[in-house]
């Protein structure tokens, strides 16, 4: 399955951003503590040059708390990066983001504001923050990607200029298995997915790695080393009947993704900073073989010079 998915007000936000970098002291970027990876925009730092980055690790309550301590500490290899971890929903960390924007910044002798932008790939909670570091619904909040259309400036009390920008995807989704947890956990819409192919590779993902979250919150015995036998027991399970005692397939995945998007199946963090650099190691190996067969010299029979000169 290809997942491709970007739409044309998402490549104006990218233009729009690269006009108003000039006036931003720090970015930060909201991620998805789930998928600290897939959901790291790769545009960001060509955008952001030499400021300032703060990666908020949002959505933590529902991460794996070891797995998300493990991407702080390989994101801030980069000395320019700093890191939090927190849920759009609790307030007791909001007040680090604009104090840790101050210690990061000095701010320009014209302005005593610090200016800083948000970016975000859609549904990361990027508007949910917005609002509660202003305490007031400012941007707009809705648990489809991509609500935000357009920028706007919020000026805070606390010395905090904050540039709000529309979420953006990027158009090629590499790895392609970025692509899947993206889907999963809702940051591509539904209508651009198909749901069974999503919901087999994340349990294949969920039986290596949290086999006891799903034989707990399915109450099954064993797991299949098929995930579509997983799928099938749990759509059983589930009562995911059609006539005739088949299991609509279709119906049991919606359930394990909406479960998993909800964290009814636990705290889980579906991909490690050793996995990604794996997944990128052959992602490059993949690239390099395409770009060796397309500068390979054609021979006789490929240019049409078979039997010339005899």
């Amino acid at each position: 399955m290809a997942i491709n998915w970007f739409p044309g007000h998402m490549h104006k936000a990218r233009k729009e951003i690269r006009k108003v970098m000039s006036e931003v002291d720090i970015v930060i970027e909201i991620l998805d503590a789930r998928i600290p990876f897939s959901s790291t925009n790769p545009l960001v730092n060509g955008l952001r040059g030499d400021k300032p980055l703060i990666k908020i690790l949002n959505k933590a309550d529902l991460a794996d708390e070891m797995l998300t301590q493990q991407w702080q500490t390989h994101f801030e290899q980069d000395s320019q990066t700093r890191t939090l971890a927190l849920s759009a929903n609790q307030d007791s960390r909001k007040s680090t983001i604009a104090s840790l924007c101050r210690k990061l910044v000095t701010p320009r002798a014209s302005d005593k504001n610090v200016h800083a932008m948000i970016m975000g790939i859609p549904n990361v909670g990027k508007s949910t923050l917005i609002n509660a570091l202003a305490g007031k619904t400012i941007a707009k909040v809705g648990n489809e990607p991509a609500v935000t259309r357009r920028q706007q400036k919020i000026k805070l009390d606390n010395g905090l200029t904050l540039s709000d920008t529309p979420g953006i995807l990027w158009p090629k989704l590499e790895p392609a298995s970025c692509a899947y947890r993206l889907a999963a956990t809702g940051a591509i819409k539904d209508t651009a997915m198909e749901y069974d192919d999503v919901a087999l590779t994340i349990l294949a993902f969920l039986r290596e790695h949290y086999s006891e979250a799903l034989l707990s919150r399915y109450r099954l015995q064993t797991l299949s080393i098929d995930a579509m036998d997983i799928l099938e027991q749990i759509g059983a399970k589930r009562g995911c009947l059609r006539s005739g005692g088949v299991v609509d397939i279709h119906q049991a995945a919606t359930i394990v993704l909406q479960e998993l998007r909800s964290g009814k199946l636990g705290r889980i963090t579906l991909e490690t900073p050793d996995m990604m650099q794996t997944e990128l190691d052959q992602l490059r190996e993949e690239i390099a073989k395409r770009k060796a067969l397309r500068e390979k010299p054609s021979g006789p029979h490929d240019s049409g010079q078979e039997g010339k000169g005899e």
